[in-house]
């Protein structure tokens, strides 16, 4: 099978204003710049990596990506050249000029943390006094300047209870996604206590119906817990969320850049599997035994075991976190396999990341418009807009019938257009 690096997040520093309870990396205010790569070595990754899929997603992060007096530099040589850039950041930051910088440099969407609507439990969990006001006024910012925005939340004890409420606010605030994060005890995480395997499925529980209400007006999507798949394949068997043709994608969809270029298979998931700075990217991602393994390798306990393997699989990296193997039982899920039941195969013809070959003709201009949409949602794109023209009696595929497709959606796309459509 042809693995294709359909999204690659990209932690640029270490550095950080802030030093968030959880983060992965450690990030934080005694952090230096000695080690990051320079500007010149980036964009030659950039290329690298564009060389290997020139439709990806580009998520730039950090620590905090802000304080890189490059990031602009490095989103427009990205931008420019195919790849779909998105900047995630804690946005205590993100001033009116800056993000007009950003959004000048052709990013077309900005990851905001919000972890709490009470000062008092995201200033001390983010130890950040003030940055909670700090993080709303920059979002009326990003509205104003029309800059989609993902609101993305850490889940936890302390914040179990909010989190209906942290979800109606980010609609409110005209979100396109909410993103709730599960804890991977890796960095800062680890001194963190985690929710239960119970609190795990009364969360995505939640989480699921949320998606089901909100669909059409914003994305809700669970991180780090692939076991949503399986609650929502049982609640919802036509949710969009099940268009996927992995399961937890790290390795096989999804890789991480640190900062000093060591490229892992996902953010939470520290094991390195090749040194950008000595190899080529397609190098490492086609070659690198640990790549090979978690896209060949045997899934142990009862995720192996279990009937939903091929949907869910488990968290690659909190089962890397808390038993040292990297195809091991994801410990926070509660559900135990049925005995002798069937595998539970993907339903849809074509997911996210899977090409599509067109049934209709189209123009040259419509295929130019939707190669410019990134790979992972491109093939569900071309097959829901090909169904839409043979319900509305089409024979090709136009300009002009794109524009109808997105006014007839839940949302104008034509307005709208939000970057992030799927897991990862």
């Amino acid at each position: 099978m042809e693995y294709v690096p359909h999204v690659v997040a990209w932690n640029l520093t270490r550095r950080c204003n802030l030093a968030c309870a959880h983060c992965y990396i450690a990030a934080g205010p005694t952090e230096s710049a000695t080690g990051e790569l320079p500007t010149a070595e980036c964009l030659r990754i950039v290329d690298e990596i564009l060389a290997v899929n020139p439709g990806l997603l580009l998520i730039l992060s950090g620590g905090e990506p802000l304080l890189r007096e490059d990031l602009e530099e490095i989103a427009r040589y990205a931008s420019s050249r195919g790849a779909t850039v998105v900047v995630g950041t804690n946005g205590t930051g993100l001033t009116a000029a800056r993000i007009s910088a950003l959004k000048g440099a052709g990013v077309r969407g900005v990851a905001v943390s919000v972890d709490s609507l009470r000062p008092s439990y995201h200033d001390n969990f983010r130890h950040g006094r003030g940055s909670l006001a700090e993080t709303q006024a920059a979002l009326a910012r990003l509205r104003e300047q029309h800059l989609d925005v993902v609101i993305q939340t850490a889940v936890t004890k302390g914040n179990r209870r909010e989190l209906g409420r942290l979800v109606a606010w980010a609609a409110d605030e005209g979100a396109v996604a909410f993103n709730c994060y599960f804890l991977v005890a890796t960095g800062r995480g680890a001194g963190l206590g985690d929710l239960t395997p119970v609190e795990y499925e009364a969360v995505l529980a939640d989480l699921a119906r949320w998606e089901g209400a909100y669909r059409g007006r914003m994305l809700v999507r669970a991180k780090c817990a692939p076991h949503f798949m399986r609650i929502v394949h049982a609640a919802d068997p036509d949710s969009p969320v099940l268009n996927y043709e992995t399961r937890c994608p790290c390795g096989t969809q999804y890789c991480r850049i640190t900062p000093d270029g060591k490229l892992t298979p996902c953010p939470y998931l520290p094991e390195v599997a090749g040194d950008l700075r000595t190899h080529r990217f397609a190098e490492i991602w086609r070659s690198s035994p640990l790549f090979r393994q978690l896209r060949e390798g045997v899934l142990g306990g009862k995720c192996g075991a279990c009937e939903y393997r091929q949907l869910c699989g488990g968290c690659r990296a909190r089962a890397f976190a808390l038993t040292g193997d990297v195809l091991a039982a994801d410990p926070s899920c509660v559900y135990e396999p049925a005995d002798g039941a069937l595998l539970i195969e993907r339903l849809r013809a074509v997911s996210y990341g899977a090409e599509y070959a067109p049934a209709l003709a189209w123009s040259e201009a419509a295929r130019a418009r939707v190669a410019r949409i990134p790979s992972f949602v491109r093939g569900v794109v071309m097959e829901r807009v090909e169904h839409y023209a043979r319900q509305t009696g089409r024979r090709e595929v136009t300009p002009e019938l794109l524009d109808e497709v997105r006014r007839a959606m839940p949302i104008d796309f034509s307005k709208r257009r939000p970057f992030f459509m799927a897991d990862g």
